[in-house]
């Protein structure tokens, strides 16, 4: 088997690591459901041939339809709590006070669960945007909101609960 793109192996562990309890970790099975995946964005990933520029929409639309699956898998799990941050959702989503406010919503979701998953997705593209150069101020504010996030997160689960933060 020839070797995989580095944007498409970063997709298959991706997938992998999201769906371990249905594959198993099972590199094949993932595989399988990365293809099923790409499959949907057909049009874009064709567009994406003759258009180099449209990889970051389709790694966004890919992004967004894996986190659309696993928020339907754990739906069919009654016993496991999953909330899904999307933080470039406005475009003051990912400062620290509207943050805070969708987060906490979140949190308090995922509170009866003793087992729960908090994706996050676009942070980093909310705050180091690839169209603007990330000055270290940037990603300051970056690295500054990872820990905001899992600081948020940590104080507002219980301790008994089991919290699966995800970045994406």
């Amino acid at each position: 088997m020839p070797a995989l793109p580095p944007a498409e192996l970063h997709r298959l562990h991706f997938i992998n690591a999201f769906f371990a309890r249905v594959t198993g970790h099972d590199l094949y099975l993932a595989q399988q459901i990365k293809d099923g995946i790409a499959f949907s964005l057909a049009e874009l990933e064709e567009q994406m041939r003759t258009h180099p520029e449209f990889a970051e929409k389709f790694d966004t639309a890919f992004n967004a339809a894996a986190a659309s699956l696993l928020g339907k898998f754990f739906a069919a799990e009654p016993r496991h709590g999953f909330f899904h941050w999307d933080a470039s959702r406005t475009v003051t989503s990912a400062t620290p006070l509207f943050a805070r406010a969708e987060l906490m919503t979140g949190l308090k979701q995922l509170t009866p669960f003793t087992e729960s998953t908090l994706l996050v997705t676009n942070l980093r593209p909310a705050l180091l945007p690839a169209d603007r150069r990330a000055t270290p101020r940037r990603q300051r504010d970056y690295e500054s909101a990872l820990d905001y996030v899992r600081d948020l997160a940590a104080a507002r689960t219980a301790r008994t609960a089991e919290l699966h933060l995800l970045f994406l």
